[in-house]
C-alpha cells in the first residue's frame, strides 16, 4: 500500500486555478484523478471543514460552526486517531495554529507549525520543512497545511490579482514537497471551502464548490472524477490507499471511481 500526503490549499477556488499559472497542480491532474466540482460543508468556514475532512461527519455532528474549537459532545475517532491504532505514523506541518486540535494528544508522530501572522513567506517554511521530513522519515501520513491563499483572499478579495499571485506562489510551495516526494507515495489534495469578495462561509456556489483531487500508485491518471465528492469523502479515501477499514461512524465513502480496475 503506498503512503500519502494530504495537501490542504485554503480558500482556493476551481475557477482560480484556470486564472493562474500553477504548473505543479496542473501536473497532479495530468497524473491523476481530479474533480473542480467537489462540496464543502456549512458554515464555509476553516476549522469547521477540517473537523468535516478529519472525522468524515458534518458540522451537526462534530459540533464546531466557528474558527473556536469545542471539545465534541459526542467524541469518535478521525483519521490520525485511526493511523494511530493501526501503528502507522502520522505528521503535520501547517500555519494555522487551531488545526492542532484535529487530533487528540499523543497521536502524531510529528508536528510542525509556524505561525503565518509572524513568518515571512509561512507556505515555503511549512514546504521546506515538510520535504525534510518526508525524505528523512518517510511517514505513513503527512498533512500538509498551506494557509496564505486565504488570508490574501481576505485581504484583498478572491479572483483578486494579489489572490491569484498568491495561489502561484502555493503552487511553487507545493513542487517543493513534490519534488522530495519518495517513491511510492499518493497524493491527495484540495481546498475547504472557496471565497467571494473578501470572504466566505456561506451556501454559495463561490464558497461551496473546491478542487480535489489525488495521484500515486493505483489511481487513475488524467481523469474527471464524474460522482459527487464531498469534504467527507477525503478521510475513507485516504484510509482506503493506507489499506485501512473506515470507522464505523465516518459517513462519507471512500472515492472508489479514482482507482484503477
Amino acid at each position: 500500500m503506498p503512503s500519502v500526503v494530504f495537501f490542504m490549499l485554503d480558500g482556493v477556488r476551481p475557477d482560480a486555478l484556470a486564472a493562474a499559472h500553477c504548473p505543479n497542480i496542473a501536473g497532479l491532474r495530468a497524473r491523476g484523478s481530479w474533480t473542480l466540482r467537489a462540496r464543502s460543508v456549512m458554515p464555509s468556514i476553516t476549522l469547521p471543514c477540517h473537523m468535516s475532512i478529519f472525522h468524515s461527519v458534518p458540522p451537526t455532528r462534530h459540533g464546531i460552526t466557528s474558527n473556536t474549537w469545542t471539545p465534541m459532545a459526542r467524541p469518535l475517532p478521525g483519521l490520525v486517531e485511526v493511523l494511530h491504532a493501526a501503528d502507522q505514523h502520522a505528521g503535520f506541518a501547517y500555519n494555522w495554529e487551531p488545526l492542532r486540535n484535529l487530533s487528540q494528544p499523543e497521536r502524531l508522530a510529528f508536528s510542525y507549525f509556524r505561525d503565518h501572522n509572524k513568518t515571512p513567506n509561512p507556505d515555503h517554511v511549512v514546504a521546506e520543512e515538510a520535504a525534510r521530513y518526508l525524505a528523512n522519515d518517510r511517514p505513513d501520513f503527512l498533512f500538509v497545511y498551506f494557509g496564505a491563499v486565504d488570508n490574501i483572499g481576505h485581504d484583498h478579495g478572491w479572483m483578486s490579482s494579489e489572490y491569484l499571485a498568491q495561489l502561484e506562489n502555493v503552487d511553487a510551495a507545493l513542487g517543493t514537497v513534490l519534488n522530495a516526494l519518495p517513491d511510492g507515495y499518493a497524493v491527495v489534495l484540495q481546498a475547504d471551502h472557496g471565497g467571494h469578495d473578501r470572504g466566505h462561509g456561506t451556501d454559495s456556489p463561490e464558497d461551496m464548490t473546491i478542487p480535489w483531487l489525488a495521484a500515486g500508485p493505483g489511481i487513475r491518471q488524467n481523469y474527471e472524477i464524474k460522482e459527487a465528492v464531498s469534504l467527507l469523502d477525503t478521510t475513507p479515501t485516504i484510509a482506503r490507499l493506507l489499506g485501512l477499514k473506515p470507522h464505523g461512524e465516518w459517513e462519507g465513502k471512500g472515492v472508489e471511481e479514482i482507482f484503477e480496475a
